[in-house]
């Protein structure tokens, strides 16, 4: 981005002032939260968070504002409402479309354009059922803003985006549980300085603090985790120095708040004002995984971009998420190189390309389209690639830095307009094609062919609505890689030409995939299949048997992408099942090699190492690759495979660990329950909030037989237990067995049945 530095500032403070004006009637702004929330002493007999909400808020509209409207989580059940610490009338009202309660506030005076004033509600919120967003648990509980807990007046799904403000939070638990948020923390208050969502969760943690250029950084593992946790924590925290000390080279001042990452059991990925949750096996891996690795990065660059200054406007989630992941990338590749950030940004391009036909225009894009999300994130960090490479990183930096003050509100309104006043003639054209419309463009090229005076050309057609300035690769049969830049102008073609007198064997257009196109198979000549495309071939043809298949359409995607993780795992794993376990080995540990896997990669790449060693009769090293792979906890086939495999080379190593008798009772004490058919006595086992349908689904089967066969137990960090059984049934006349994993919790000194990971009973 080329941007008038100078001019900067003032462009953003009237685009945003204007887009405010542009509101003729009233609309509120929320400038802190102060919200003070209570636990109940019993989840098992009141499961209800009790909260009272203050809200101090700005009309940022353009007429006079007699009530204030919030939105709040449907369950809520609101007892009273004041305005300016008087008593108020309220009416409550459904908003259909977001799901949502409307709660409409009456004020006593009104309020004029840029007037505030301070509104409260008192509610107490039920939960039925646990989630990732909104949990109360005797082992911890959490309150996410997806689940909207608190009354906000502005969503993710409104125009000006969800609200985002200094706050205060209090919550007060009743049996001492440590409360962690963002901000500075004193007891069970939290003091957030910078604009962010109010959150909380509780629980029982061991502190990892960092030191020196790790100062200010902690880390939170669940109670009880072992030494191999605490090292992965040191790693993490030091990435999250080097990930804060990398912006704040780029942004400047460093602002002020404390950073956290917090293991949880649900809710993982979540982040806001330096609260980083991390989901509890990113401790356990045995090696620092991608996605852990990113959530640090994107968090740290949301310290400036979100925090210090607020983002607002239509179109907010391309700064929020877009931009920040395009920025996140760049340090991926500072910290671990280049192939990090191309893995990143191939696995960006495949995510789109699922949604890229019915995808609508990037300003428009809100969370309550199917989309947004593939959108906002993968096809607005490319755009923000596309913009940074034709301004120049220099210019593209020292504006972004000029802007991030906390006076300012960063809008995408706002940097565009900074980017057409530094951009040529053209560049408010190709703005206007990457914010304002949907995806059409589709670059094509066409097979190289000799020309006279020692050159090569190819054509290219561009049949977007903008512009192209693209990379075009060629590479000759001597190997070597020709570069050119060519500008392909909308709808219509161009010719790429290449000055060597060796023959050009293949030519492929925009090789760095920028580009959000409609179809990225026909960027290669000879034609080749996308990335994608033969990853599906490999996917299928595996599913079938057909190894050979699987690995020739594996390895055609790798011919094309080096950098593709599942590719290589996937030729890995039909190797095997081909028994090419040399050729298979080498690819496992090529893919355990990469300096920034996938917890997939990790998962499948210690499996197959695993069974290689079965079928050498190292059952010991088999153990303990198996083991790594269901520490990994990737996703549910892996998992699945890695535990049951685990299972076996136990038993070959006679290495099995001790089974707890006391959950083999407890889970003899389910199975009773189960055949006797009453959904209450159920329930007696179950955590409270957990388990509501698999305890209404599996009485209402009305079992005729129920026993389960303890295979093997483990003790995870906390008061937790995982234990692997087989399961014997009858329902419904039909005989059934399977495998499953039952995860027990200890509450108040007995075990309760709190997760089905895993269940496999046919």
């Amino acid at each position: 981005m080329r941007i008038l530095i100078a001019f900067f500032l003032v462009v953003l403070s009237a685009v945003s002032l204007a887009h405010a004006q542009d509101e003729s009637r009233a609309a509120w702004q929320v400038t802190r939260f102060d919200i003070t929330a209570r636990l109940p002493a019993d989840a098992s007999a009141d499961r209800n968070l009790t909260v009272r909400a203050v809200i101090a808020g700005r009309n940022v509209g353009g007429a006079s504002g007699r009530t204030f409207t919030v939105r709040l989580n449907p369950a809520a059940d609101v007892r009273a409402a004041s305005a300016n610490d008087a008593t108020a009338t309220f009416t409550k009202r459904d908003d259909a479309r977001a799901k949502l309660q409307q709660i409409t506030i009456n004020l006593p005076a009104a309020v004029a354009p840029r007037g505030e004033t301070t509104v409260a509600l008192e509610y107490r919120l039920p939960v039925e059922k646990n989630n990732g967003l909104m949990t109360l648990s005797p082992e911890g509980s959490q309150f996410l803003p997806p689940a909207f807990w608190y009354p906000t007046p502005n969503t993710p799904f409104t125009t000006r985006g969800a609200d985002a403000a200094p706050f205060r939070l209090t919550v007060t638990t009743a049996n001492g549980e440590n409360v962690l948020s963002s901000g500075r923390m004193n007891g069970g208050t939290f003091e957030q300085t910078l604009n962010a969502q109010p959150f909380f969760v509780t629980g029982a943690w061991d502190a990892v603090n960092g030191e020196g250029e790790a100062r200010n950084i902690s880390v939170h593992l669940l109670q009880g985790a072992p030494g191999d946790e605490r090292r992965r924590a040191d790693e993490l925290i030091k990435l999250a120095a080097a990930a804060r000390a990398y912006f704040a080279g780029l942004f400047g001042t460093t602002p002020d708040a404390p950073v956290r990452l917090i293991a949880v059991r649900r809710g993982g990925g979540f982040d806001d004002a330096g609260a980083i949750l991390l989901d509890a096996s990113a401790f356990r891996r045995s090696k620092l995984d991608a996605a852990a690795a990113l959530s640090i990065s994107d968090a740290m660059a949301r310290l400036w971009i979100g925090g210090a200054s607020v983002v607002r406007g239509e179109g907010a989630s391309v700064l929020r998420e877009g931009l920040v992941r395009h920025l996140s990338i760049g340090f991926l590749e500072r910290q671990f190189g280049a192939e990090a950030a191309a893995s990143e940004r191939l696995r960006q391009r495949i995510v789109y390309a699922t949604i890229a036909k019915r995808d609508i225009a990037l300003r428009e894009s809100t969370p309550l389209l199917d989309t947004h999300f593939a959108s906002a994130l993968n096809k607005g960090a490319l755009v923000w690639s596309l913009v940074e490479r034709a301004t120049g990183r220099d210019a593209f930096i020292a504006a972004l830095r000029s802007g991030l003050k906390p006076e300012n509100a960063l809008t995408l309104a706002g940097m565009r307009a900074a980017l057409v006043e530094r951009g040529d003639a053209d560049f408010k054209t190709t703005l206007d094609y990457l914010f304002d419309q949907p995806t059409n463009m589709d670059l094509l090229v066409g097979l190289p062919q000799a020309r006279a005076g020692g050159e090569w050309g190819a054509a290219l057609r561009n049949t977007g609505s903008a512009d192209a300035t693209a990379n075009v690769l060629a590479v000759t049969e001597r190997g070597e890689r020709l570069n050119v830049t060519i500008k392909i102008p909308a709808r219509d073609f161009a010719e790429a030409r290449f000055r060597t007198t060796a023959r050009i064997v293949r030519v492929e257009v925009d090789p760095e995939k920028l580009y959000p196109q409609i179809d990225y198979g026909n960027d290669t000549a000879p034609d080749a299949r996308s990335v994608d495309e033969a990853l599906a071939d490999a996917r299928t043809s595996f599913s079938r048997g057909d190894f050979a298949g699987a690995e020739r359409a594996a390895r055609e995607a790798l011919a094309t992408a080096p950098v593709a993780q599942e590719a290589r795992i996937l030729a890995a794993r039909a190797a095997l099942g081909a028994n090419k376990l040399d050729e298979a080995e080498k690819d496992f540990r090529r893919a355990l090699d990469d300096r920034l896997p996938t917890a997939a990669t990790l998962a499948w790449g210690n499996i197959g190492l695993g069974e290689i060693a079965l079928r050498r009769n190292q059952a010991a090293e088999a153990v303990k690759r198996f083991d790594e792979a269901a520490r990994a906890d990737a996703e549910y086939a892996s998992t699945l495979e890695a535990r049951l495999k685990r299972i076996r080379a136990e038993s070959l190593a006679a290495s099995a660990p001790a089974i707890d008798e006391s959950s083999k009772t407890f889970i003899a004490s389910i199975d009773q329950a189960i055949r006797g058919g009453r959904k209450a006595d159920l329930d007696r086992l179950i955590t409270p909030g957990e388990l509501v349908d698999f305890s209404k689904g599996i009485i209402g089967s009305q079992p005729q037989a129920w026993q389960t066969r303890v295979l093997r137990t483990e003790a995870t960090s906390g008061n937790r237990l995982l234990a692997d059984v087989e399961i014997t049934a009858r329902i419904l006349d039909q005989d059934q067995k399977g495998t499953s994993v039952l995860v027990l919790t200890r509450v108040g000194g007995n075990w309760k049945l709190t997760d089905v990971q895993l269940f496999e009973v046919r």
